[in-house]
């Protein structure tokens, strides 16, 4: 693995702007995972090289982060809440119905390499929980019949269409 030429002019350029090579590690980050999908070991290292910084300092990065994972994903990365507020609204109850209908456990990818499914710690609509993040898209107050609805609009290619929250009762 190594950076391409437009990577490399890319770096040199970014070099003029952080004279600090630490603080080109998101950048380089960000420069692999959009041509890879992700941030493997040997990106990891790659970086490091190229930085000439101790590997361990941009695997930090790359583990604190949640936008850069160290395998390839699905098309689809399920992102479904489980803080306090949705877990009361029944986020678990969610992700076992999503692990049941895909045949997939939390962190793994489906066979075909359509879903990845992954916890979050927050989303910030403790509202509306439970709910799940694909992409740049919320999906809110989430139900099993719901799940099933998006899973299969995301599968089908067609954008899910989100109708206006119904608020639901709380006594």
């Amino acid at each position: 693995m190594d950076f391409t030429d437009a990577e490399k002019k890319e770096i040199a350029y970014l070099r003029t702007r952080y004279p600090d090579p630490r603080s080109l590690t998101l950048p380089l980050m960000w420069m692999i995972q959009k041509r890879e999908g992700f941030v493997s070991n040997e990106a990891v290292d790659l970086i490091a090289a190229e930085l000439e910084i101790p590997t361990i300092w941009v695997e930090e990065v790359r583990s604190w982060y949640s936008m850069f994972t160290e395998k390839k994903e699905g098309k689809f990365v399920l992102e479904v809440c489980n803080n306090i507020s949705c877990a009361m609204l029944g986020s678990q109850d969610v992700i076992d119905h999503i692990c049941e209908v895909l045949k997939i456990k939390v962190g793994e990818t489906t066979p075909d390499g359509m879903f990845t499914l992954k916890t979050v710690e927050c989303l910030g609509s403790c509202g509306t929980g439970p709910m799940m993040q694909v992409g740049d898209r919320y999906y809110e107050l989430l139900d099993e019949n719901k799940v099933e609805q998006i899973l299969e609009d995301l599968r089908n290619g067609k954008e899910h269409e989100q109708k206006p929250q119904e608020w639901p009762e709380y006594k």
